[in-house]
């Protein structure tokens, strides 16, 4: 069975109609990818899986049980973590405080969750003491990554992770979602550098005007001639 399964979702804002009949699968373990242009409505399907936007048709399962219509707290109660594009860190919180905060549902000591989350970025534990908001984009992205990791979550959703980030920076930041996934943690991404992201990805969806338009393992798109003209430059 799936992690997350996606079907038939159509949704939007307001009255404006943004995916329609859309699908896709997580399964245990995997990277998935979903790539298209800008106003596919990529970050909208990634907000409606985790209960940020209501479902107007469709159903979203993670594993077995239906989360469509549940809100942002619960779903993260049952093992799924987003990191946003924009706004994903505490500014005014020092790199260790972010972190915690990522663990306010646990109630036990949460130290070697912290010296894990350091083992992973130990950019973040040379820098624990300072003021995100200080801090480099990258250095942001790997705190907002951090902080999710802090509950061990099943699924970790990731909109956009190497946006606006210098080209050996958006390296470090892929090299570390391989790294997340490796220790277990599947992985759902929106990612606009394309190529990266299916170099990636176990499998990928590809999203044009609202609807699915192709899938399939992210070295095959890589190699598939229509996904290079429209997205890769081929």
């Amino acid at each position: 069975m799936a992690l997350l399964t996606i079907e038939g979702l159509t949704t939007g804002y307001g009255e404006m109609e943004v995916l329609r009949d859309v699908s896709l699968r997580v399964e245990e373990g995997e990277i998935v990818s979903i790539i298209g242009p800008n106003g596919a409505g990529k970050s909208t399907a990634m907000k409606a899986a985790f209960g940020l936007l209501e479902p107007w048709q469709g159903s979203i399962r993670l594993g077995e049980r239906t989360i469509s219509g549940l809100s942002a707290d619960k779903i993260v109660r049952l093992g799924m973590c987003y990191v946003p594009q924009t706004d994903n860190v505490f500014p005014s919180l020092t790199v260790e405080e972010n972190l915690e905060m990522g663990a306010f549902i646990l109630t036990g000591p949460i130290k070697e969750r912290k010296e894990r989350v350091f083992a992973l970025f130990p950019r973040l534990a040379e820098r624990r003491k300072q003021r995100a908001g200080k801090m480099s984009g990258g250095e942001r992205q790997m705190v907002a990554m951090g902080r999710a990791l802090m509950l061990d979550p099943k699924l970790l959703l990731l909109d956009e992770p190497s946006a606006g980030l210098a080209p050996l920076l958006v390296d470090m930041i892929f090299e570390r979602i391989r790294d997340i996934n490796a220790s277990g943690v599947s992985v759902l991404m929106v990612e606009q550098n394309a190529k990266k992201s299916l170099e990636l990805a176990h499998h990928a969806f590809v999203l044009v005007n609202g609807e699915n338009r192709i899938d399939g393992a992210g070295q095959a798109l890589l190699a598939d001639p229509e996904v290079g003209r429209l997205f890769l430059g081929g």
